[in-house]
């Protein structure tokens, strides 16, 4: 397996190397938010630092294409990929050194540059990057359920009429094909409606056996933390005569306070006592 993906490797390629015509640009029109991270304007952020293949992807294409012009993207990529692999140690360390120096140069220019930055704007790129980070991390987590085998959530009811009208649905857009679809559904009688109602029903049984025993097997698995979390049930809400909500609170009960034994009065209290009172 290469060192990096195909389409990362055809990322850097597009990027650094400004090789493809205006129709491979176009084909890979899907990784522009990839090549994004990697542009750069006068006082801008770095660039970041090569890797040692792709140092070694850089200095072969030219060669590549030169012996192969007609050859695809793709094909570059390969073909690179599979001389990389069959390279030695010793031929791989002059790319890996020119990496390490990369890197290098890549420190003192990100301090130079956060250096220049003003707080407000050092607080704008972190939270930028945080948005990043939860994104990823949604998107791994996503795939990590679907590849467990997480069932699929249920269906509304007109999501249940548009998959089964869909292709006979007026309209040459998919949003034309909606909105009709949307305006059938209005116009359905409201008993032709409780047939899609009732199979959505059905399907919101069908989740939720399918979700209990797929936590099960979670379970097994030792992977708890993938399992929902039981939301909290809200306060319940009493109307009063105004009409305003307020929130009931559920008192307990208090236990009855214990009752305390009458104190021993001793024969020394008894005299005390007697002598305290005046005497007639």
């Amino acid at each position: 397996m290469a060192p990096l993906s195909l389409m990362s490797v055809s990322t850097v390629l597009v990027k650094t190397l400004g090789l493809f015509s205006t129709a491979t640009a176009v084909r890979c029109s899907c990784i522009a938010p990839t090549l994004k991270h990697f542009s750069t304007t006068v006082g801008g952020r770095p660039k970041r630092p090569l890797t040692a293949y792709m140092q070694y992807v850089k200095a072969q294409q030219p060669l590549v294409v030169k012996q192969n012009p007609d050859i695809k993207v793709v094909d570059i990529v390969r073909k690179i990929a599979q001389q990389w692999r069959t390279l030695t140690p010793e031929q791989k360390r002059p790319f890996e050194e020119a990496s390490l120096a990369a890197k290098e140069q890549y420190k003192l220019d990100m301090q130079k540059y956060e250096a220049q930055l003003t707080p407000a704007q050092t607080a704008a790129i972190a939270e930028e990057r945080r948005q990043k980070m939860a994104k990823r991390k949604a998107i791994r987590k996503k795939r990590e359920l679907n590849t467990l085998g997480k069932p699929k959530r249920p269906r509304t009811a007109f999501n249940i009429f548009m998959a089964e009208h869909f292709e006979e649905a007026r309209g040459t857009t998919m949003q034309g094909k909606l909105k009709s679809l949307l305006d059938d559904w209005k116009g359905l009688h409201t008993s032709q409606q409780k047939v899609y109602v009732q199979l959505a029903e059905d399907d919101k049984i069908r989740y939720k056996n399918e979700m209990k025993a797929w936590e099960e097997h979670l379970t097994e698995l030792g992977r708890e933390d993938l399992i929902r979390r039981k939301e909290k049930t809200p306060k319940k809400l009493a109307v009063t005569k105004g009409g305003k909500k307020s929130q009931v609170k559920v008192l307990k009960a208090k236990a009855p306070a214990k009752k305390t034994a009458p104190k021993k009065t001793t024969a020394r209290a008894t005299e005390k006592k007697t002598e305290s009172k005046p005497k007639k």
